[in-house]
């Protein structure tokens, strides 16, 4: 045994320091170093720049549902690989891999309990899984939730986030198109406001469905909301497109939107929204 190997094994067991990685949060807007704790404490918007950072399910009902109290709904069973296809892994094997890392059954997550005292469903799109694409499970889950707010006679909010349809369930992903159209007739006709919230990014055949057909349409700043890429546009008509195309700003100035909404004011934007859209059905 070496010296150096005697001297390392007679040293006190020193504990694992913190790293960078777990005390610092670099922004993607600014590229400013923030604390991970006031990052987080601030619903992970930055406090120099107010860049909004993705969030998923848990840390949105926590925010949004009376002292943080909420019921999940089970993530509807479907047929998880329907056309046994593989690229350079096989689906079922992505499924597994999304799963493992995000603790959740897939990209579209349900819950209910009271905003305001009121009354309320919500859905968030994980972009974490997958890209928040939209397969079976998400339409499914989607549907399960417009039922469940129907049974509450309640609102169904959901905040959008995917990179679209989710290519590996071909035109099955697509399907879920009209089937989510479909399910927020079944609300219009109970009477019940559906409100999108849209946050970064939201594209593709979401865009091209449920998440512009809202009573009520909210973004949060600077969110990415459109269907096909900036890139795909401009080689497609040949002209540069103009400056924060795509963007939340762009378009509520050009009317495609009703608001954009600061994370930090999204909770009371929405209880008032409920309040307002309901109300006719307290007088009732």
């Amino acid at each position: 045994m070496s010296w150096v190997t005697r001297v390392r094994n007679a040293l006190p067991f020193i504990a694992k320091r913190e790293t960078a990685e777990t005390l610092w949060h670099k922004c993607k807007g600014c590229h400013a170093m923030i604390f991970l704790k006031e990052y987080e404490e601030n619903q992970s918007v930055c406090p120099k720049c107010e860049h909004h950072g993705r969030i998923g399910p848990k840390a949105r009902f926590d925010a949004l549902f009376d002292d943080g109290k909420y019921s999940e709904l089970d993530v509807p069973t479907v047929n998880e690989d329907p056309l046994k296809f593989k690229d350079q892994k096989k689906y079922t094997d992505r499924i597994k891999a999304a799963r493992s890392a995000n603790n959740r059954q897939d990209a579209l997550i349900t819950a209910h309990g009271k905003m305001g005292g009121h009354k309320a469903v919500i859905s968030v799109q994980d972009f974490a899984f997958m890209g928040g694409s939209m397969g079976m499970a998400v339409g499914e889950g989607f549907v399960a939730a417009v039922r469940k707010a129907i049974s509450l006679k309640s609102p169904y909010i959901i905040f959008t986030a995917a990179g679209g349809a989710r290519m590996q369930e071909g035109i099955l992903s697509l399907m879920q198109m009209p089937r989510s159209t479909a399910a927020i007739s079944m609300l219009r006709d109970a009477g019940l406001p559906y409100i999108v919230v849209l946050t970064d990014p939201t594209t593709g055949g979401v865009t091209a469905s449920y998440a512009m057909l809202g009573d009520i349409q909210i973004a949060e700043p600077d969110a990415l909301i459109g269907f096909a890429g900036q890139r795909v546009i401009e080689q497609t008509i040949r002209e540069k497109l103009p400056e924060g195309f795509q963007r939340a700003e762009y378009l509520l100035d050009h009317g495609m939107i009703d608001m954009v909404v600061h994370r930090s004011e999204m909770r009371d934007t929405l209880v008032k929204m409920i309040e307002f859209t309901m109300a006719s059905k307290k007088a009732a």
